[in-house]
């Protein structure tokens, strides 16, 4: 898992720029994590099909338009690696819960 940490003193426009940037990609995997829930058996949905569908994703929408493509290539793959941990643990046979994706929410 990628985590940074850092302190800002900036004003309220550049804090609620950082709010919006994180709520897109927030937006973004859980589009992707929701395009495999949806998707029928026989698409096989991988890690290179959720990435040309996060780019669809930036044609649909305004806002998710203006994030970097690495950033929106970057929320579509940790919406990929959610669902590979779930495979992953499932074919190990591991006892109790296998770690189903879950969607995102803004705190």
């Amino acid at each position: 898992m990628l985590v940074l940490e850092y302190k800002v003193k900036g004003k309220q426009h550049q804090y609620n720029a950082i709010d919006d940037a994180i709520r897109t990609t927030q937006f973004i995997r859980n589009k992707a994590i929701r395009y495999w829930m949806d998707a029928p058996r026989e698409l096989k949905i991988d890690k290179f099909a959720l990435n040309k569908y996060s780019t669809e994703l930036r044609s649909d929408f305004t806002f998710a338009a203006e994030l970097n493509s690495m950033a929106v290539q970057s929320a579509a793959e940790r919406g990929w690696f959610a669902i590979s941990r779930f495979y992953d643990n499932c074919k190990s046979k591991k006892s109790g819960k296998k770690g189903y994706p879950r969607f995102q929410k803004n705190c």
